[in-house]
């Protein structure tokens, strides 16, 4: 695994192994590359892992801070089905979902499903653009893509 300047790091009670390997069975280009016990500091192990070819590291240390909004994990879906797919993928097992297109996975990560353009939509330099899409999408739980669009475009019902 290629050091980054940045590396995202998840401190996870006691499951960082299993969620590396959850999130790997999810997304394309994703594997866990290395589990190392840390023999030292009891039951801590540190877990080297990639997703969508991003290197993380996540460690099992014991409790310390719950995850919570101010960091989440984005992505950015192409289509509908990519987004529904992410979606349900990280909702099994005990997941829930959440307005605005989070979600929090069993782990109690928080993660934004989102089409990849909504930035862009969000950002038009046509105000009125700009605000149906955010009407729009202050109404959805998961979003529906083609909605998005429709309101971005003024033909939305």
């Amino acid at each position: 695994m290629t050091i980054q300047k940045i590396t995202p790091f998840l401190w996870y009670s006691r499951e960082a192994e299993e969620a590396a390997a959850f999130y790997a069975d999810i997304f394309p280009d994703s594997h866990v590359v290395r589990v190392t016990a840390v023999p030292s500091a009891g039951s801590t192990e540190i877990v080297e892992f990639v997703l969508f070819g991003q290197p993380f590291i996540a460690m099992s240390a014991g409790r310390l801070d719950p995850f919570n909004h101010s960091i989440s994990l984005m992505v950015n879906c192409d289509d509908q089905a990519a987004l529904d797919r992410y979606w349900n993928a990280l909702l099994e097992g005990g997941g829930s979902p959440e307005e605005c297109g989070w979600l929090r996975d069993r782990f109690g990560v928080s993660w934004q499903i989102v089409p990849a353009d909504l930035v862009e939509m969000m950002a038009d330099p046509d105000p009125e653009k700009a605000r149906r899409v955010a009407d729009a999408m202050l109404k959805m739980v998961k979003f529906d893509i083609a909605a998005l669009k429709a309101a971005y475009s003024g033909t939305a019902d």
